[in-house]
């Protein structure tokens, strides 16, 4: 235990200075670099790993194709499939939140952004259709080069120590809580995941936050285990990313400081196909350890 808690000061400290500059660039509007500073932050967990002397070298950076591509179609495909399914069902239960003239998107993309468009002679609707498809192709493994900072050392060196010494089920369940809480900076600072004025803000986002990470850190950690290879459960992370801005493109701007409902996979409503899965992956895994006692 003497090394994860050398991990997570390292993990902590430097992510969290990070996150205090990404805060600050978000408040003075320089986003470009908001985004630059919050990536670099995603490798303090691996840096954590190696200057705490964790060791990383025996994660399982070597692909693993052979025998693990149900796996890595998984990883790539079911955390879009969840995002539609949990979009669709905060759509249909919040029928008004729904906006089929990319009000949202005009928005965020911004006068500059859509005078773009129109040069390159691509409507608002292509835009969408454009950012969906790339979520769901290429983008994951973009993202995976990102993510394989925080995978190497939550699931490649932090989770393991927890199992070993909590059991599979408490140790994720706190290795959630604690990856939730590192993002608590920036959810504090720049808005991060819900914005800042949602009920009960901040502290119900802190909290739903650290739900959806233990949601997640056991879908991840699941592929861990099944391939030994640390790229799969960072490709499923990447997958994620990539997909999470997406439902955004269909939101009514009049719901955008409701986002601790929805659209997005982080929502009370659209997270449930997400947290579901992840008690179903428990579920079979405890009885898969019983039936082998």
């Amino acid at each position: 235990m003497k090394k994860l808690s050398k991990y997570l000061l390292w993990a902590f400290g430097a992510a969290w200075i990070f996150q205090i500059i990404a805060g600050v660039l978000y408040r003075k509007g320089n986003s470009m670099g908001y985004s630059v500073v919050l990536a670099v932050s995603m490798f303090a967990p691996l840096l954590a790993a190696v200057l705490s002397g964790a060791g990383i070298r025996r994660i399982g950076w070597k692909p693993h194709i052979k025998g693990n591509i149900r796996w890595i179609l998984f990883a790539w495909f079911v955390p879009a499939i969840l995002g539609m399914i949990g979009a669709g069902l905060y759509f249909l239960l919040v029928p008004d939140a729904l906006d089929t003239t990319f009000a949202y998107a005009r928005t965020l993309l911004g006068n500059e952004g859509l005078a773009q468009l129109e040069s390159n002679g691509l409507s608002v609707q292509m835009y969408a259709v454009i950012s969906t498809v790339s979520a769901i192709t290429y983008a994951p493994f973009v993202n995976m080069l990102f993510a394989i900072g925080e995978e190497a050392g939550w699931r490649g060196t932090m989770y393991p120590i927890l199992k070993e010494h909590f059991g599979i089920v408490k140790g994720r369940l706190i290795g959630g809580t604690v990856w939730g809480v590192w993002h608590w900076p920036i959810m504090l600072l720049a808005g991060y995941e819900y914005g800042t004025s949602y009920w009960g803000a901040p502290v119900t986002g802190l909290l739903l936050f650290c739900v959806i990470t233990i949601a997640m850190g056991i879908v991840f950690d699941f592929l861990y285990e099944k391939t030994n290879c640390i790229w799969v459960p960072a490709l499923c992370h990447g997958a994620i990313n990539a997909f999470a801005g997406v439902p955004m493109l269909f939101l009514n701007p009049a719901y955008a400081d409701k986002l601790l409902l929805g659209p997005l996979m982080i929502g009370v409503i659209s997270g449930l196909p997400l947290m579901l899965t992840a008690f179903i992956l428990s579920i079979r895994e405890k009885n898969t350890i019983m039936n082998a006692r």
